[in-house]
């Protein structure tokens, strides 16, 4: 049984509603997770995990979320090498540039990127279904 950290911050609660739909999908298939705030986690934690899914809302010009997002993955940045990695989040404009590019730090930091997922603005059924499936595909 793969054990799943899922470490997530939110502004509108629409990464939130995504965070919470991916653990049901990976608790679903088997998964021990563990969902919790960017706040609420340590970078020294991920060790303790089989796979680390990490989600933001896109910002600015299609950026991580800053204040809490960007420093706590550029510390985990170091620590990723050779664990399995999934990134998500929604976003407002553009057209998902911001995920692409944390796929790409996520593989030069030497982690296997596993899954990705998006959903503009609130996430609907059909998104919600994607994060289900999401979550299935990292257990």
């Amino acid at each position: 049984m793969a054990k799943v950290l899922i470490v997530y911050v939110t502004t509108t609660g629409n990464t939130e509603k995504m965070a919470q739909a991916i653990e049901e999908g990976a608790k679903g298939a088997g998964a021990d997770v563990t969902c919790k705030t960017v706040g609420d986690a340590s970078v020294a934690e991920l060790a303790d995990y089989d796979v680390v899914a990490f989600g933001s809302p896109a910002m600015g010009a299609e950026v991580l979320e800053e204040a809490e997002m960007e420093p706590f993955f550029s510390d985990a940045e170091g620590k990723i090498s050779g664990k399995k990695v999934a990134v998500f989040g929604s976003y407002d404009w553009g057209d998902g540039e911001w995920l692409r590019t944390w796929e790409d730090r996520c593989k030069a930091a030497g982690a296997e990127v596993v899954a990705s997922v998006k959903a503009h603005l609130e996430p609907d059924d059909d998104a919600i279904a994607e994060c289900k499936a999401f979550g299935a595909k990292l257990a």
